[in-house]
């Protein structure tokens, strides 16, 4: 959002105001932006960002950069790299523009993207393949399975956003994969925080616990790293890591050691006392949920433990978006500093000390008689975000379906232009000439000047999956549908997952909009402005019952067993009559016994196996 871009603007003033100071740690900053949002939910954005010269970096000196990472960047040749671990659904509607305007959001599940150094397209495939095992092992996720069937290489939706050369552009490569199905958990948490300098032990980050970050409603962990050229400066390889989470602040306030919601004491039920049939035995519950009390360690279950030795001291750790007229209590030793927007304000901490924030709830006084006017001034108004985009299945049965697209702009008097990008499995085969964009409200087709241009690359079974890229435009005021119908793929029974009636997961649609002052003409080199995913989506297949191939496994198996022990016994055995076989008896036995023993002392005797004297 705006907001953060102010903050930074007022650490990088701060900064100019100690060159001196900041010369020596400017390196690495960190900081974490704090907004409450409407409906009881509070936003916590953590913001690390580390650079290191291309000189020391491909000398192998790793200071505040991570080692880890480092080498395997080198290793697999990568320029540039992106990588995204999100859950949860961002509430367009209730919590307005997301953060850091989209940019360091992804699709649920996780998102990566890198640009690499190769001349072919098999050795980008390659060092792509390096790339991707080596970021699964570091960062425990399932990356390994982004294989063909999940890489695309985009053409228009993705930009660098570092600074490349001109002559290494023709050896540069774009690649995209995403796993929707992957589940983020604390295991990923923890190869994230290791990657900082302090390690989680000090400063902002001893907030992160994944008890916390994953019972949110929205997460995100993004990692960007790209090279910064300045202009009167050596170049730079900048690595920023970013965890946005939305928490719901009374399901956070619970204790751990009782977690279950329990309904309060009759005594302590707040009721509306403004409807008609309030009583002292009858109460209607009133809502409280919106500008609750809450406290950092009631939030994340403690405190935040002084500041990171190695970060930038101009840069203020914490900051805090609420109007200017509210009350916030801080520990003893912390400075406050309100902003000139009056919205915001940050706080300096001390060093070794624990740091602690009260955000109390407006006083009874403050409150007007609609709540709605009072919530609007007590909080900072959301921003209204460029487009808001919601995707779904459309059809019926188990051979062919639809996805429907509704794309909103909400401004009355600007236009929007974007790039849409669908990543899909091999086995939803698009129906290409049915792709149609309608205004609402409006008859007839509106495809020619609604879409401007359109990137499709086909499936191969069981290779590569399909890829949509579509450059279109939404008038001011409307609501567009963008539809198409596809075909599903009968796939092979040992190809479906262990939970196979569940469904396959869809990837998220990757929505790029573009600055109004761009080219129209061109669809490269253009800047973004917003960046936003819509859902994932959950694609019934064809199933087949399951319990036959093992019944046909079973039949056959006991037929050929069956069949080859009496064919093996024919070949090995000889059958008589029963009265034509020799008789077995005991006294036959011992004959024949007998008769043995005796052609054996025969044979002994004859050979001179007797003793002889000798003299």
């Amino acid at each position: 959002m705006r907001q953060f871009f102010s903050f930074l603007l007022f650490s990088l003033l701060s900064i100019c105001v100690h060159p001196r100071a900041a010369s020596a740690s400017s390196d690495y900053h960190e900081q974490l932006v704090l907004r409450p949002l409407p409906l009881s939910a509070l936003l916590a954005s953590f913001n690390f960002r580390s650079n290191t010269t291309l000189s020391a970096f491909e000398a192998h000196n790793f200071r505040f950069f991570p080692r880890s990472l480092g080498q395997i960047l080198q290793h697999a040749g990568t320029r540039e790299l992106h990588l995204r671990f999100s859950l949860g659904r961002w509430d367009a509607e209730s919590w307005g523009a997301r953060p850091w305007d989209g940019a360091r959001e992804g699709g649920t599940g996780v998102e990566l993207w890198a640009w690499l150094d190769a001349e072919t397209d098999e050795e980008a495939d390659h060092k792509w393949l390096t790339l991707t095992n080596a970021l699964s092992g570091l960062f425990c996720a399932s990356l390994n399975f982004i294989d063909s069937t999940r890489t695309t290489r985009p053409v228009m939706s993705f930009q660098p956003e570092g600074d490349h050369p001109n002559s290494t552009e023709t050896n540069t490569h774009l690649l995209y994969g995403v796993l929707p199905h992957e589940v983020v958990c604390t295991e990923n948490l923890t190869p994230f925080l290791k990657l900082l300098p302090c390690k989680g032990k000090a400063g902002i980050a001893t907030l992160l616990d994944g008890h916390k970050l994953f019972d949110a409603s929205w997460q995100s962990m993004a990692i960007d790293i790209r090279p910064v050229c300045p202009a009167d400066g050596e170049c730079v390889l900048e690595i920023e890591q970013t965890i946005d989470m939305v928490l719901d602040i009374e399901r956070s306030k619970r204790p751990r050691g009782n977690p279950i919601p329990r309904p309060p004491p009759g005594h302590e039920l707040k009721c509306d006392t403004s409807k008609p049939y309030h009583a002292d035995d009858t109460c209607f519950p009133a809502d409280y949920s919106a500008n609750q009390e809450w406290s950092l360690s009631q939030i994340f279950g403690r405190t935040i433990k002084g500041t990171c030795p190695l970060t930038d001291p101009n840069t203020p750790p914490v900051c805090l978006q609420v109007p200017e007229s509210r009350s916030v209590f801080i520990s003893n030793g912390s400075l406050e500093k309100k902003n000139a927007d009056g919205a915001s304000r940050c706080y300096e901490i001390e060093p070794e000390a624990e740091f602690e924030m009260i955000l109390p709830a407006p006083s009874d006084a403050a409150q007007t008689e609609n709540k709605a006017q009072a919530e609007l001034q007590d909080l900072v108004k959301p921003e209204t975000p460029l487009l808001y985009a919601e995707r779904s299945f459309t059809g019926h049965g188990q051979e062919r379906g639809g996805v429907q697209t509704i794309l909103r702009n909400p401004s009355p008097d600007r236009e929007v232009e974007f790039i849409y990008m669908e990543s899909l499995p091999w086995f939803m085969r698009i129906y290409l000439h049915t792709i149609e964009a309608r205004i609402e409200g409006q008859s007839g087709k509106q495809r020619d000047s609604l879409i401007q241009e359109v990137y499709y690359r086909p499936a191969v079974d069981r290779a590569r999956g399909t890829q949509l890229e579509v450059r279109m435009r939404v008038p001011p005021a409307s609501t567009v549908f963008l539809t198409y119908d596809f075909e599903k793929s009968i796939l092979r029974y040992t190809e479906y997952p262990p939970d196979a009636n569940r469904g396959f997961d869809v990837a998220a649609a990757v929505i790029t909009i573009l600055n109004s002052t761009d080219s129209v003409s061109s669809s490269s080199g253009r800047s973004v402005a917003y960046a936003l995913r819509t859902t994932s989506l959950l694609c019934s297949l064809p199933t087949p019952d399951f319990s036959m191939p093992y019944n046909v496994i079973i039949f056959t198996s006991t037929a050929i067993a069956l069949a080859f022990g009496g064919m093996f016994n024919i070949l090995v055995r000889r059958f008589v009559a029963a009265d034509e076989g020799p008789e077995v008896s005991l006294g036959g036995l011992k004959g024949r016994l007998m008769d043995k023993l005796g052609k054996l002392l025969a044979l002994f005797k004859s050979k001179g196996g007797g003793i002889k004297k000798t003299e």
